[in-house]
C-alpha cells in the first residue's frame, strides 16, 4: 500500500501529480522505457487507474524528447486531468482498456483533436483505439495493467511512426512485473518472460 508523507493511503490524484513530477526528468524517445521506470516507483501500483496518467504521459514524453512540437507542460497537465476522468476497472466495467484510452488521449492533446474535429485525425485516432484493443480482446483476461500498456505501446509507436516527424524507438517489450501480478496470464501474455 502507497502511503503519502502523513502516512494515509494515497489518493490516485496524489499518484498522478507525483508521476507528472517525476516523468519531466525522463529522457529519451522510448515510451516503453520511460513507462517501465516510472511503473517501479513506489507510488505505482501493479494495477490500477494511475496507469491511465502514466501510459500517456509516458508517450507524450517520449514524443517530445524525439522533437515532438507540443508545450509538454500543457500537454502533461491534459493527460493527468483526462486519465483522472477515467475510473479504475474501466476494462471489465466498461470494456474499454484505460491504457489504450490514455493513450489515444494523448494522441488527441498532439493532434488537438476533439469531438468536432474534421481534419481526419478523430478517425485515425479511433483507427488506433480499436486495433489495439482487437489484439488485447484476443489475449482476454483477466486485466493487466503492464500487459495492456506494453501492447497499447506497441500500436502507438507504430502509429507515431507513421503519422508524425518524428521516430520513437521500439524497446524490448518484455515485461518485468509478472512475479508482482497474483493473476499474471503467463504463456498466454505476448510479453512474458
Amino acid at each position: 500500500m502507497q502511503v503519502n508523507e502523513k502516512g494515509i493511503s494515497m489518493t490516485v490524484k496524489e499518484k498522478a501529480e507525483f508521476i507528472i513530477r517525476d516523468i519531466k526528468k525522463e529522457t529519451g524517445t522510448s515510451p516503453v522505457r520511460i513507462f517501465k521506470r516510472m511503473a517501479k516507483k513506489e507510488y505505482v501500483s501493479i494495477h490500477g487507474p494511475e496507469h491511465h496518467v502514466l501510459d500517456g504521459a509516458s508517450l507524450l514524453v517520449a514524443y517530445k524528447n524525439a522533437g515532438g512540437d507540443i508545450d509538454l507542460d500543457k500537454a502533461l497537465e491534459t493527460i493527468m486531468a483526462e486519465g483522472l476522468r477515467m475510473p479504475g476497472a474501466m476494462c471489465g466495467l466498461w470494456g474499454v482498456c484505460g491504457a489504450i484510452a490514455s493513450l489515444g488521449a494523448a494522441l488527441a492533446i498532439i493532434d488537438g483533436t476533439g469531438p468536432l474535429t474534421t481534419d481526419g485525425s478523430w478517425g485515425e485516432h479511433m483507427k488506433f483505439t480499436s486495433g489495439a484493443a482487437s489484439e488485447l480482446g484476443k489475449i482476454n483476461g483477466p486485466r493487466c495493467c503492464k500487459r495492456d500498456a506494453l501492447l497499447s505501446f506497441k500500436n502507438a509507436i507504430a502509429y507515431v511512426n507513421e503519422h508524425y516527424e518524428v521516430t520513437l524507438e521500439m524497446e524490448n517489450e518484455k515485461c518485468e512485473f509478472s512475479d508482482l501480478n497474483a493473476q499474471c496470464i503467463k504463456e498466454r501474455c505476448p510479453f512474458y518472460e
